[in-house]
């Protein structure tokens, strides 16, 4: 788990092959945003956003490897909620959670195991597949399901917003947007059950933490480009976001950065954290 003031490097290394299917922030109010994204369908009945491409501030300039900068994206679609234990079940055959309710985030799962739901969900669709399972790389240009960077994350989850949370920098106010360590009674929810942030994404923070494509690096924002990044070709651990049930607020920050090994999931030592939501391009090239 990661250590909550990061002081060393993360070495690069190479992703073994895997297996198996907690400062001070601006103001309070959430800021409009130009375009507002569009809800939509799948055929594997998961509904997903259509958010505008744009460009934001990424970070938070009190955390020591999240430096501040600006990130243009392009459009993508993301989903409107976790991804399910019922939808995971229906889409791999399987059903890894200890937290057993067909609504509730499925959760110990790896990013090997995220990766290959993505795979799948794209070819139930009649989709191109993004990853590679031999060298567990994402083709971007793919037109299926993958996870997603971790800047597309943080953009869905600031809603054109700058303050700590998508809501403001109270938080307080946080009982009424996520599930963390004051009010989850320590176990994950049935998703959608507290409020969305402004793009009408549910439990963008608390529930499970969410795992993003990139891995990990201290200081990789002071190399990133600025258009599209999609995080260091290698590295031992992979990005996850959002805080989750058994983590305090500080944790659901919208610029809070966490990682983890990608192979690594076990009950016994606090696994049943991790779950995912899938991203796709759109083909849009708008911005707001």
């Amino acid at each position: 788990m990661r250590r909550f003031i990061v002081s060393v490097f993360i070495l690069f290394g190479a992703l073994a092959v895997l297996q198996g299917c907690e400062r001070k922030v601006p103001n309070d109010e959430p800021e409009a945003s130009g375009d507002r994204p569009s809800e939509t369908g799948t055929e594997s009945e998961i509904e997903m956003v259509q958010l505008p491409g744009g460009r934001f501030t990424m970070g938070d300039k009190d955390e020591p490897d999240a430096q501040p900068h600006e990130v243009v994206l392009g459009s993508f679609y993301i989903d409107k909620y976790l991804v399910t234990q019922e939808q995971y079940q229906r889409v791999c055959g399987e059903n890894p959670s200890r937290w057993k309710g067909s609504k509730n985030p499925v959760e110990q799962v790896r990013w090997s195991d995220a990766v290959k739901f993505c795979n799948h969900r794209s070819r139930l669709e009649g989709l191109e597949p993004c990853y590679d399972l031999k060298t567990w790389q994402c083709n971007f240009d793919a037109n299926g399901y993958r996870l997603p960077t971790e800047a597309e994350w943080e953009y869905a989850c600031r809603a054109g917003t700058q303050t700590a949370y998508f809501f403001g920098s109270d938080a307080s106010k946080l009982t009424d947007y996520a599930w963390f360590d004051k009010n989850s009674g320590r176990h994950p929810h049935p998703v959608g059950q507290k409020r969305p942030n402004p793009w009408g994404l549910y439990d963008m923070c608390g529930n499970v933490w969410q795992w993003c494509n990139d891995f990990y690096k201290v200081d990789y924002y002071q190399e990133s480009p600025q258009e599209n990044p999609r995080g260091p070709k290698e590295g031992q651990s992979k990005v996850v976001r959002g805080g989750a049930w058994k983590f305090s607020a500080q944790n659901c920050r919208s610029g809070y950065r966490y990682y983890e090994n990608p192979g690594y999931v076990d009950v016994c030592f606090g696994y049943d954290i991790y779950g995912f939501r899938c991203v796709r391009y759109s083909g849009r090239a708008d911005s707001i």
